[in-house]
């Protein structure tokens, strides 16, 4: 979800502004594909993250911030030298925690515009070499940036953004990004996903339960 320049929404969705909340508690893992170690630093790490509002806590607590940060480093550290650009990319990713200004700017702004912010998504298929970074508005609304991708090493994919939508229930808005950059997947299995990006950024995110589709 790394992102070179900021996108706002320009018009309130029309949605009703009474809309469940979202609780983001970390979820429990069962791969066995991951080792104690690993095991372990997912845990800390998700432990850290549970109560931070996908970031938007984060923001204001500098101390939790630096614990975080340190936990994606030892995570890192684990996934070093492994592939995590191949197949397993591909999927709909759900944000747990992330330092983008941009996404949490929207997510906290949502309810000035009538609406919640739902679930947070980057859809990647590395096979099409597409991304799709997601803000879902439930019930109806959306606004999603669409990239191009390229494989650059075994760990980094690179990305070009290409258009963008701000969609309701029955109207749509494009919008014209612009920017490029790269994001490094520096850890990978089953259920989760940490990222670095190219701004400095961080990103947790779980794979979803569903597929997204435009």
């Amino acid at each position: 979800m790394a992102t070179t320049t900021s996108l706002f929404l320009p018009m309130p969705f029309n949605t009703p502004k009474r809309l469940p909340t979202h609780c983001y508690t970390h979820p429990k893992f069962t791969s066995s594909s991951v080792t104690a170690q690993s095991q372990s630093a997912k845990d800390h790490l998700l432990t850290l993250i549970s109560d931070q509002d996908r970031g938007l806590k984060t923001q204001n607590d500098p101390t939790r911030r630096a614990s975080i940060v340190a936990a994606i480093d030892a995570m890192a550290a684990i996934g070093s030298g492994s592939v995590t650009t191949g197949d397993t990319l591909s999927a709909t990713w759900r944000l747990l925690w992330t330092t983008e200004k941009e996404q949490l700017f929207i997510i906290e702004k949502a309810p000035v515009f009538g609406t919640r912010a739902g679930d947070v998504l980057q859809v990647i298929d590395v096979r099409k070499l597409s991304l799709n970074n997601v803000i879902t508005f439930p019930p109806d609304g959306v606004f999603f940036v669409r990239s191009n991708i390229e494989v650059s090493s075994q760990q980094r994919v690179n990305f070009r953004f290409t258009s963008a939508v701000l969609r309701g229930k029955n109207w749509e808005i494009p919008l014209p990004p612009f920017g490029q950059g790269w994001f490094d997947t520096v850890y990978l299995d089953d259920d989760l996903r940490v990222v670095k990006d190219i701004r400095g950024d961080y990103l947790v995110v779980d794979r979803a339960s569903y597929s997204w589709k435009e």
